[in-house]
């Protein structure tokens, strides 16, 4: 028997259960991992909450990283004790788990575990946010809220690594520095200045080409008004809550703007997509352009106390569970 945070109801962080399970052997095209830790996110909240409902009881959790201890019937690809990473089957927050052998991904012996469990959801995200969904450009100006989270940090690094001037929305002059420090060029105190001025005084009137936004129902309208014509709005978080329905009619209203809503599975799907994604995120980390930063660990049976602490924004940067 191994241990595993389970839920049984949807609801707040103590819902959030230590318990025994059972993982089994691994059947064909399986491998049994070891993990040593698992990323938390926000998706993970909505899983807890129900607003994304998957079958109970559920294992939650969506990366991780760890080391082979099984293989299945037909796996060539990997051998007991291959250290591996992986973003997307759900149930990371567990000891041990079983998991398809190709939806993970060889770990770089100069990556640690915890850094992959805080860069493999977040940092494939920012791949396809910056490299796939809009490509930026140097010399481009683009806006990031919630610049001091953990997928803020990566795209204010790695933007910044492109060429890009960086804003970056954050709630307080802590994070705003944080935020500096890891490429955001103008952190915006959103609670003191109004993020659409601001936009407007940084750009000189101009606005933006893209806009990079995880809060959601607070931000979406007047992040439409720091477009340019034609420029590109991206939601691809709710932590503040779902965007209202609304006219599409507006974005004609705006400046004839794109919209799109991407999920990071979409872009990842099947093993050379994945295997791109996270060879351009390794690459970018050994280069020095993203620097992993992980600010807060917890041991995985604390993951309540992990949740309560990301949902009051007490987190900056990446948060892992070790188990």
């Amino acid at each position: 028997m191994t241990s595993a945070i389970r839920i049984e109801n949807f609801g707040g962080p103590e819902v959030l259960q230590w318990q025994s399970v059972e993982v089994g052997d691994p059947g064909p095209g399986e491998i049994r991992i070891q993990q040593a830790a698992s990323g938390l996110n926000y998706i993970d909240v909505y899983h807890r909450t129900g607003l994304y409902q998957q079958p109970l009881p559920l294992i939650p959790g969506v990366e991780g990283a760890g080391t082979v201890v099984a293989v299945g019937e037909g796996v060539e690809q990997w051998q007991v004790g291959d250290r591996i990473a992986y973003a997307g089957p759900m149930g990371s927050y567990s000891e041990q788990r079983l998991i398809d052998a190709a939806s993970v991904v060889r770990l770089p012996e100069a990556i640690s575990f915890q850094q992959a469990a805080a860069i493999m959801l977040k940092g494939m995200t920012a791949q396809m946010l910056l490299r796939q969904v809009y490509r930026v450009e140097a010399g481009e100006t683009i806006l990031v809220h919630a610049a001091a989270g953990g997928t803020g940090l990566i795209l204010c690094q790695w933007a910044a690594a492109l060429g890009a001037t960086v804003i970056g929305t954050v709630s307080t002059e802590e994070k705003a520095e944080i935020a500096r420090r890891h490429g955001c060029h103008h952190a915006v105190l959103y609670q003191r200045e109004d993020f659409v001025d601001a936009v407007d005084r940084i750009t000189d009137g101009r606005k933006l080409p893209v806009v990079y936004d995880s809060v959601g129902e607070q931000t979406f309208l007047k992040s439409l008004d720091c477009l340019q014509h034609r420029g590109t709005m991206v939601t691809f978080g709710q932590a503040s809550g779902p965007v209202a329905p609304f006219s599409p009619l507006l974005l004609a209203q705006k400046g004839s703007l794109y919209l799109t809503r991407p999920v990071l599975f979409n872009y990842i799907a099947g093993p050379q997509a994945l295997a791109r994604a996270a060879g351009e995120l390794f690459d970018a980390v050994s280069s020095g352009s993203i620097k992993v930063t992980v600010n807060q660990t917890f041991a995985l049976r604390e993951a309540a106390a992990a949740h309560a602490a990301l949902e009051s924004r007490a987190t900056t940067g990446a948060t892992v569970l070790l188990a």
